[in-house]
């Protein structure tokens, strides 16, 4: 399983946010490098963005391409992307980075 993954949950529908596209990428001399990208799939999961044993130290940003996901539905949203910032200390750990999403809102936190 990769060090990083994510879930994306519709709270408009109760459903998984299934096919929306997500970019991960970490700081680096001051600018972010994408690192790996990726569709939700039908549990509104990403599971394999990285490969286990290649997270480092640092500043990571996980960007959601929540515009085109509305878009898609035919459902005009307000946050064309939601973009996570998260730093990343011991890459020995799971990092799981969860989104609640709505046309007009989303959140965050740091799952399990």
């Amino acid at each position: 399983m990769s060090p990083i993954t994510t879930h994306v949950l519709d709270t408009r529908s109760g459903q998984p946010a299934r096919g929306l596209a997500i970019t991960l990428s970490k700081l680096e001399n001051n600018k972010f490098t994408e690192l790996a990208s990726g569709h939700t799939n039908d549990d509104g999961r990403i599971a394999d963005l990285l490969e286990k044993g290649s997270l480092k130290p640092g500043i990571y940003s996980m960007h959601f391409d929540t515009g085109a996901y509305h878009k898609n539905l035919g459902i005009a949203g307000f946050y064309p992307e939601a973009v996570i910032n998260f730093e990343i200390k011991n890459v020995d750990e799971h990092y799981h980075i969860p989104l609640l999403l709505s046309p007009f809102g989303y959140s965050t936190y740091r799952g399990s």
